[in-house]
């Protein structure tokens, strides 16, 4: 069965806050812990019949200049370069706290708007086969009037789809604007939590088996894993369910009146997600107490074996006890089948209080 165990995130945070201690607001500084990721910048233009995209390792080029019709889609992972960060920061105007943000993982999901720009922070879940681990990741999307920009901490190949997407002209991406870029950013981040929540179901059903037929005190442990890893999962998918919900009631120019029906299809998958989650957290909690029954019940049956063995054996005891009695004149002693005799008594004892106990259904 596979083990499901809680991320260190704890102890991250712990190592955030002793990089960050007793700097100014606004110091920019990476403080996650994937140092060996190099920084890749990847500008996608694009219009419904044509498109172009470079990749690049610095920032060479003013890249708020765009061409009207084109969109344009800035990805960047690996956030170890301050300088590429900070040339965003200056070329596109936004607030260091902003880029504060960006270079701290493990934020809270959050949304906010500056007017001229909107500001993203989801966190990323996916199942690492090789760790048995749920990986956290933030992705933190910034929404301008023609643009988008999106920073991750390392290359996922995450949105990859979406660049199959645009690949094809006149399809829905390449006609509709920038929001809608937006829009399904944040749509495939919440696709995969569906892959996550589906890994939750499995490991339950896994435990409910071995729960049913014979638990065992690593059954309490992996139980204990899996409460501890749906507490996390709630921590990341509740915040978001907020920024959804607060993206549906801003009232912002950057956002059509037609991405609204898109907006309330990605809340009511956030819906189904957390509702499912809610729902296992139950399931789990349940099975602690299945656990703590399984235990006690098959004690009882060990029990019940035992105190069935001991009370057949009591008379069958009593009568050898008795014939074990050290006295010379007992009149057994001159006929020689008193012994096979007693034997048989003895058998049949057992026997007869088997089937008592069977009768009765003790047994």
């Amino acid at each position: 069965m596979r083990r499901v165990s809680r991320p260190v995130r704890n102890a991250i945070h712990s190592s955030e806050k002793k990089k960050k201690s007793g700097l100014p607001p606004g110091t920019l500084i990476y403080t996650g812990d994937k140092v060996k990721e190099k920084t890749k910048i990847k500008v996608t233009d694009y219009t419904s019949d044509r498109f172009n995209s470079e990749e690049f390792k610095e920032i060479q080029i003013d890249l708020t200049k765009i061409e009207k019709p084109f969109i344009k889609w800035i990805d960047i992972y690996g956030l170890t370069q301050i300088k590429v960060i900070e040339e965003i920061g200056r070329q596109f105007n936004l607030h260091p706290l902003v880029l504060e943000d960006i270079l701290s993982p493990n934020q809270t999901p959050k949304l906010e708007d500056f007017g001229n720009y909107i500001f993203a922070v989801l966190q990323k879940l996916s199942w690492n086969q090789e760790k048995e681990d749920f990986d956290y990741e933030q992705i933190s999307l910034i929404l301008g009037k023609n643009y988008v920009i999106s920073f991750q901490e390392r290359d996922t190949n995450l949105f990859n789809p979406i660049y199959e997407r645009i690949h094809v002209p006149k399809g829905k991406v390449r006609v509709m604007g920038a929001d809608y870029l937006f829009y399904v950013l944040i749509d495939i981040i919440i696709d995969d939590y569906f892959i996550v929540i589906e890994k939750v179901g499995e490991d339950i059903e896994n435990i409910e088996d071995i729960l049913i037929k014979n638990p065992e005190p690593a059954t309490l442990q992996n139980i204990y894993r899996l409460k501890r890893s749906s507490i996390e999962l709630r921590k990341s998918i509740w915040p978001i369910r907020e920024v959804i919900n607060k993206l549906q009631r801003e009232q912002s120019n950057l956002i059509g009146d037609e991405l609204h029906i898109y907006l309330r299809d990605i809340y009511d998958h956030i819906f189904r997600i957390s509702d499912l989650l809610e729902n296992y957290r139950d399931i789990i909690f349940g099975m602690l107490d299945m656990y703590l029954s399984s235990v006690s019940n098959r004690m009882n049956d060990i029990m019940k074996v035992l105190t069935i063995i001991s009370t057949i054996f009591i008379p069958i005891s009593f009568l050898a006890g008795f014939y074990g009695m050290n006295f010379h004149y007992m009149p057994e002693l001159s006929k020689p089948m008193a012994y096979p005799i007693l034997i048989m008594i003895m058998a049949s004892i057992a026997l007869v209080m088997l089937y008592f106990f069977k009768r009765k259904k003790w047994i």
